[in-house]
């Protein structure tokens, strides 16, 4: 949603000097909707280690740049942790500027504790990387905080499917499509919602927003185990 942008990022957009943008094709249209006219250079996961070099050099020489990405915030579950990371090392100052943030909304529109929560962003890919995701299910198996996940629509029926068999039948919440014309939060269980999506294809970027192994839950397990 156009309208989530601040009147800092606007203003901050205008006065660097280059924008390292996730997709400039896609940016474009943000900056010509702003009447923004900073040049662009593209900085994504497929050459965010080597143009993170370029632009640390640009920095160092003076430039002010801003890092954007297509949806969402810069650095969370993003390539621009290695941006981060390489300017911090070089000694160059960076900010955060305020604005969405997908796994935050979740959370507070979810109705599942927020006190404390933990954020996992994607699993590891189910066919790729097999072993570490059993690995982080089977971590989250006794984790306590509300966990949030994302997950793309085409995957959203096998990462239920897995986290109901690490978890068990938990209270969740699905938020689909955040700050966007066709938001929602569906407050289900993992039951229902394997169910639901039998019949309903699922569309839209997802967040699944988890609740966490009630306390007494474990000690009673510990007990038994004592026992």
């Amino acid at each position: 949603n156009l309208d989530d942008i601040t009147f800092r990022v606007l203003e901050t957009l205008k006065q660097v000097d280059l924008i390292a943008a996730e997709d400039t094709r896609h940016s474009i249209k943000l900056l010509n909707h702003f009447d923004i006219h900073t040049p662009m250079t593209s900085y994504h996961e497929y050459n965010k280690v080597e143009k993170a070099r370029v632009l640390v050099e640009k920095l160092k020489s003076g430039m002010n740049i801003a890092c954007i990405t297509d949806a969402g915030t810069p650095g969370i579950s993003d390539p621009g942790e290695e941006l981060v990371r390489q300017c911090c090392e070089a000694g160059i100052k960076v900010t955060a500027l305020p604005g969405a943030v997908a796994c935050v909304t979740a959370l507070i529109i979810s109705g599942l504790p927020t006190r404390r929560f933990c954020f996992e962003a994607f699993l590891p890919a189910e066919k790729s990387d097999k072993k570490e995701r059993q690995r982080i299910l089977e971590e989250l198996k006794k984790e306590t905080r509300t966990m949030i996940v994302y997950e793309a629509p085409h995957h959203l029926v096998a990462t239920l499917e897995d986290l109901y068999g690490a978890l068990g039948n938990r209270k969740i919440t699905i938020c689909r499509e955040l700050t966007k014309k066709f938001e929602s939060a569906f407050q289900t269980t993992f039951e229902e919602a394997l169910a639901h999506y039998e019949t309903e294809e699922p569309k839209g970027e997802c967040v699944i927003v988890i609740a966490g192994k009630p306390v007494e839950e474990i000690r009673e397990e510990e007990i038994r185990a004592w026992e």
